[in-house]
This record gives structure tokens, sequence and C-alpha cells, in this order.
């Protein structure tokens, strides 16, 4: 039961948090911002999150899952209701500001937690929900964004978006009984650095990976608005192209069980990685929204892997006592791709045009799936590290 609320919880906040990005974009746009502001915005979500994550995993681990997870939850409440009471182009740079610092408190404490619930024999059942519930709100976020833009305007669709949150904030308040207990490190050593966890083979490798496919899916939320406004495609059909990447996520997560049985999470990525780089090298040649959305499915299918794996890899091999730290390092890595990629591919576009965009990035996504080919496979954990 407890890790279906907290499937609940995470579809909620995040339909908010993920059609915030389309609201703010668009609203952004409307106000004449240019490329390279947009992503600069965009960028605004990833730089506490990078600065801060490792801090905020460590909080998770020492407090419990209660604090940080409301901390997360009210933040998104705030950061949907700032452009609304404070219309305007520069109020758009705090809301983008508060809602990436704040949203992370809850994704980190969640990718702590999940893997715990119910023994290491459910951990990977775990996060593959978790997985589900962030792609269904992948899904509805971006398609009411999209829908109440059109028909009610900009500053009505973040109040829309702001409703969901509120609801994992009402849970978290008044019955938190479901959510596990802070856990104790098997050896307590305040100068533990994250260094340490960097250094640890699997885990390196898996943040790589992680950050690799955490990329592109960032890329294609920030820069597919600005790409269909420019061939003048509709706020609706805007928001239904990322619903149906976002469709395609949960799906490749509903069959990942038999998928996980045959391949490592190695080969899983890496595959994934280069599913992307097609999609990716796709995107510029096509204008009809329909081949669009095509196409943003088999993008969605190859990036929709990364995060279960990645996330049930980092638990299974953290040490005891550290996974919300090693979550939040993953974060931290992710973030990094975050903070560089939309400023400069927001700086490409501006200068180049939207092909390079893409091509770029495909090319990008072709390096890395050729590293993570070249690296050691990583088995299939066979025992939890009590993480």
């Amino acid at each position: 039961m407890a890790i279906h609320l907290i499937v609940l919880m995470c579809t909620l906040s995040h339909a908010g948090f993920g059609g915030s990005r389309i609201a703010i974009s668009l609203y952004a746009l409307d106000q004449g911002a240019s490329q390279l502001a947009i992503g600069s915005l965009m960028a605004l979500y990833a730089i506490v999150p990078l600065l801060m994550a490792v801090q905020v995993g460590r909080l998770a681990d020492r407090v419990g899952p209660r604090i940080p997870m409301l901390i997360g939850t009210v933040g998104v409440v705030i950061g949907l209701l700032l452009p609304p009471l404070l219309p305007g182009l520069g109020t758009v740079y705090v809301s983008a500001l508060v809602l990436g610092s704040t949203f992370h408190f809850f994704f980190i404490t969640v990718q702590g937690i999940a893997g715990g619930i119910g023994g290491a024999e459910q951990r990977s059942r775990n996060f593959m929900l978790v997985g589900m519930g962030f792609s269904a709100a992948g899904f509805i976020g971006p398609y009411l964004a999209g829908i109440a833009i059109d028909h009610l305007g900009h500053l009505a669709a973040f109040v829309l978006l702001s409703v969901f949150p509120v609801i994992p904030v009402l849970m978290l308040l008044f019955m938190p009984g479901f959510l596990p207990k802070a856990r104790k490190h098997a050896n307590p050593d305040k100068s533990q650095s994250a260094l340490e966890l960097w250094r640890i083979g699997g885990l390196r490798r898996t943040f790589i990976a992680s950050g690799i496919i955490s990329s592109a899916w960032d890329l294609f939320q920030f820069y597919f608005p600005i790409y269909g406004h420019s061939i003048n495609l509709s706020a609706s059909a805007i928001g239904a192209v990322l619903g149906v990447f976002a469709v395609a996520t949960f799906t490749i997560r509903v069959v990942l069980p038999p998928i996980s049985k045959r391949y490592t999470e190695a080969q899983i990525l890496t595959g994934g990685i280069f599913i992307a780089a097609v999609a990716f090298a796709l995107f510029p040649f096509f204008t009809n929204p329909y081949v669009l959305a095509a196409i943003a499915f088999l993008l969605g299918l190859g990036v929709g892997c990364g995060q279960p794996m990645s996330m049930s890899l980092i638990y299974a091999l953290a040490p005891s006592g550290r996974a919300a730290e090693c979550a939040g390092l993953r974060v931290t890595v992710n973030n990094f791709m975050h903070l560089i990629i939309p400023i400069f591919f927001g700086s490409l576009g501006t200068a180049f045009g939207f092909t390079l965009v893409f091509v770029a990035n495909s090319a990008l996504l072709v390096g890395g799936g050729t590293i993570m080919r070249k690296s050691p496979v990583m088995p299939l954990p066979t025992a939890q590290s009590s993480g």
C-alpha cells in the first residue's frame, strides 16, 4: 500500500512540475522572450539541484522523507502560483528557480526510499511503478497545460497545474504514516564525501549513463515547444506531442520487467541512448504533428528506460544508509547536463537554426552510447546492499 500512495504523490506532484515547463516556455515566448532567454529559464530549473542535490539526499537520509517531500510539494504550488499573482516575464524567472529548487527535495527523497519498501525482491518493481507514475504525470501535465493555454490563457494554466500538488501536500500533512522511517548509517562518519561514491566504478558508470539519457529528455522538453511554436503548431498540439512522448515512457516501463530479465541495466541504457539518437536526428526534417508525435514516441521509448534502471542500480550499489545521498549525486550529474544543455543549444539554435540543434544532440548521444558500449558490463544486482 505504501508504494502505491508514494506513486500517487509522484504522479500528482510531477503533473504540476512537468506541466510548468511548457507553461513557462510558451508564456515567455508570448511575452517576447528569445530562444536564449528560454534556455536560461530552463537552466534555472537546474542551478540549485546541481549545487544542493547531495545535501538534500543527506537530509533525507538523516531526518526521513516527510520534511523534504513536504518542502518539495509546497514549493511546486508556490512556484506555479507566482506568475498568476505577479504577471510578467520577470516573474517566470523566479518561478522557474523556485520550481527547480524545491521539486528536487521531493524527487530525490522518493528515489532514496522507494527501493527499500517491501524488501530487496520488490526493488525493481517499486522503481518501475515510480517511473510509471512520473510517466503518467508527464502526459497529464503538459497535455492539460497546452489545452488550458489555448482555451483559458497562460495564467489560468498555471492555476490549474497548481491544484495537482496540493493533494500530496495534504497527504504529507495529515497522513504521513505510510512513509518509511530514516535509516541509520552502518558506519556513521561525518567526514564521508560524495566523491567516495563517485569512485565506486558501478555507481560512476550509472551516473554517467543517467546524465546522458537525462540530457536528451531535458532538451526535448525544453526545445520542442520552441520548435513547435516556430512551425505554427498550437499549444494544444505541442502539449499533445509532449504527451505522446510521456505515453511512450510509460509503455516502455510497463514492459521493462521481462526485458530486464534478459539484459543488464548497462545494456538497456546503452540501447536506449542509441534509440534516442535516431529520434533526435529525425525531428528537424518533419513539421506534420502526427509524424512528430510518432518520432516523440520513439524518443520516449529510448529515454524512458533510463530513470528506473539507473535508480534501481544506484539503490543496489549504494553504501548502507546513503541511498538518498547517491540519488542526490545522480541528480547533481543530471542537473549539470540540464544547466549546460539548454543554454548551449539555445545559443546554437539562435545562431544556426533548429536542424543543427537536433543533429548535434543526436551526435552527442551516439558518442555517449559508444562510450557506454566500451564500459564494463554492469550485472544485475543479486543482493541489496542494505541502502
